[in-house]
């Protein structure tokens, strides 16, 4: 498949599943409006080894764009990312180890952050304080307080934040919350959310040379230094409290969001976190197994279930929601759809859409209606439109999964300020709000 027709395949996908949807923002006429070779957003990429990577394609396969710079500290990584963005675009790209450098060039409009959640809320910083727009990963922040920090700077700074919680821009997913505002199942009172997995053990790491091909100083950045192992990089870091955020954040992110969307809750009043590390004698940190429970002062509750080491499928999907109300059920699996249900489980309506999903890809589950949410983040850059998914919103939802991972460290349920979603008198949990930071790396407005 040649450049040219790569473009026009992910136009094409995008533009069939905005005809006729939810989001008048994306309709064809709207989006041909935005193309041309003198109005195409120009972006960096940071962090492109694997999900990095995949955004990258993505980027350079949107008419409306080009990627210019790569950035990672990972010399492998930058070369086949280099080699796969070629595939999709003919503009020059540069690549830099510091993606500091990069935000320097007046080339550049936004930054794409993917590299590990230790760097997402001052890679965002950074990119405001250099006059550009953000394309944030999920989770937008670290802990609560970095999520607080981003909201402020998006006011002051006054650029486009967007958070990837990319299915806040797929049509059917759009359709079904719409449904359940209008009533479909009456009042909503319980949503469950879930992820499932089969990982494997990530074993005991062994302290050795940091290898040529890894700035490891740069890799850490904003965290305090610690030693160089071998099963830390890449994608373990994720069970490592240091710089990851255990599943909860990796992936219950996604759903505790279209919870709390569906729901349109906002703050809790109270949470609590059971589970732990129970498959596997290594060096994970964060819960394999964990159970989420959130209650409002609206009369509602929601809870997220995460299994890394069992796949065995909730609802019939390994990723996944479901609403209760007084009148019956709405579910969302994996991918672009939707079931209603009524009280005795009879399908009621169901709206399926033929893109097939992998949630357990982790690099590139849904790209072509990942595409979307791209081209709503350039229209609100090039218009002023709305973000699908704001730092607002994104804060919001992220802190939710924050909160429960508190919970679950600190070992008892909390009480909430449900104004401000705050921790209530409890000085241990209140010391998880923030984090210590590498000198000369904290996060200043």
């Amino acid at each position: 498949m040649t450049k040219n027709s790569r473009r026009k395949f992910i136009k094409k996908s995008s533009m069939a599943f905005v005809a006729g949807s939810v989001l008048p923002q994306f309709s064809a006429k709207s989006y041909a409006n935005i193309i041309g070779a003198n109005e195409r957003i120009n972006v960096s990429v940071m962090g492109v080894n694997s999900r990095g990577k995949a955004l990258a394609q993505n980027f350079a396969g949107q008419e409306n764009c080009n990627v210019v710079h790569l950035c990672d500290v990972d010399k492998r990584a930058i070369d086949k990312c280099l080699t796969a963005v070629s595939e999709r675009q003919d503009h020059r790209v540069k690549t830099f180890v510091d993606f500091r450098k990069s935000l320097e060039s007046k080339d550049v409009d936004a930054l794409v952050i993917a590299a590990p959640d230790h760097w997402h809320a001052p890679a965002s910083l950074l990119a405001m304080q250099a006059d550009k727009h953000v394309y944030v990963e999920k989770p937008c922040s670290h802990n609560p307080n970095e999520g607080e920090i981003l909201m402020r700077a998006a006011e002051k700074y006054g650029k486009v934040v967007q958070m990837g919680n990319q299915r806040r821009s797929w049509p059917n997913v759009v359709e079904g919350i719409q449904a359940l505002k209008a009533g479909a199942i009456g009042r909503v009172y319980y949503g469950k959310g879930w992820y499932t997995n089969n990982r494997g053990p990530i074993g005991v790491g062994k302290k050795t040379a940091v290898p040529d091909w890894l700035d490891w100083n740069l890799w850490q950045g904003p965290a305090p230094r610690r030693d160089y192992k071998d099963n830390i990089v890449h994608y373990n870091w994720h069970w490592l409290w240091h710089w990851g955020t255990g599943e909860a954040l990796n992936n219950g992110t996604h759903m505790v969001d279209l919870l709390r969307w569906g729901m349109g809750v906002d703050y809790p009043s109270k949470v609590s976190s059971n589970g732990g590390r129970y498959r596997y004698n290594d060096d994970w940190e964060t819960p394999d197994t964990q159970i989420i429970n959130l209650d409002f002062e609206s009369g509602q509750t929601m809870s997220w279930e995460g299994r890394s080491c069992n796949g065995k499928d909730i609802e019939g999907s390994s990723v996944g929601v479901i609403f209760y109300g007084e009148n019956g059920s709405l579910l969302i699996p994996s991918g672009n759809s939707y079931t209603q249900f009524d009280l005795d489980g009879k399908v009621v309506k169901e709206v399926k859409n033929a893109v097939q999903i992998d949630a357990r890809n982790k690099s590139n589950p849904a790209e072509q209606l990942d595409a979307l949410h791209i081209q709503n983040m350039f229209k609100a850059i090039k218009e002023g439109g709305p973000l699908h998914s704001d730092i607002y919103s994104g804060h919001k939802s992220t802190l939710l999964v924050q909160l429960g991972n508190i919970s679950q460290r600190v070992g008892s349920s909390l009480d909430i300020d449900p104004t401000n979603g705050h921790i209530v008198n409890h000085s241990e949990a209140e010391k998880l709000w923030s984090r210590s930071y590498e000198e000369g790396w904290e996060m200043k407005l």
